[in-house]
């Protein structure tokens, strides 16, 4: 079990981290898709890019474990959710904004 265990952290360490920003996208494209309705007829991609864009432009190696990192994030996310009238949705935010710091 010990060696799987070594065998996975370095595996891991190995992974390149576009890998786990392209799953990133993945989850986010994923996430707006189940959630888009008629109401808000909303291009799926391009929401995804706009988060993908901003996100990448202001976050910074371990931005999860600061207080301005994660609020730059938040602020970024909210102001590309704000430009497809789908701020006012929490839920939403909580699950993109989950997903960006797993991710990213």
């Amino acid at each position: 079990m010990l060696d799987l265990a070594r065998d996975l952290v370095a595996t891991e360490k190995e992974t390149p981290p576009a890998v786990d920003e392209d799953r990133g996208r993945a989850a986010l494209t994923e996430l707006f898709q189940e959630v888009r309705n008629p109401q808000t007829p909303v291009v799926v991609e391009r929401v995804v890019d706009d988060i993908d864009q901003i996100v990448r432009v202001v976050r910074f190696p371990g931005w999860q474990q600061t207080s301005a990192g994660e609020r730059e994030v938040k602020k970024a996310l909210r102001g590309a959710l704000f430009k497809y009238k789908l701020h006012s949705d929490k839920e939403l935010f909580e699950k993109a904004y989950g997903y960006i710091k797993q991710y990213y």
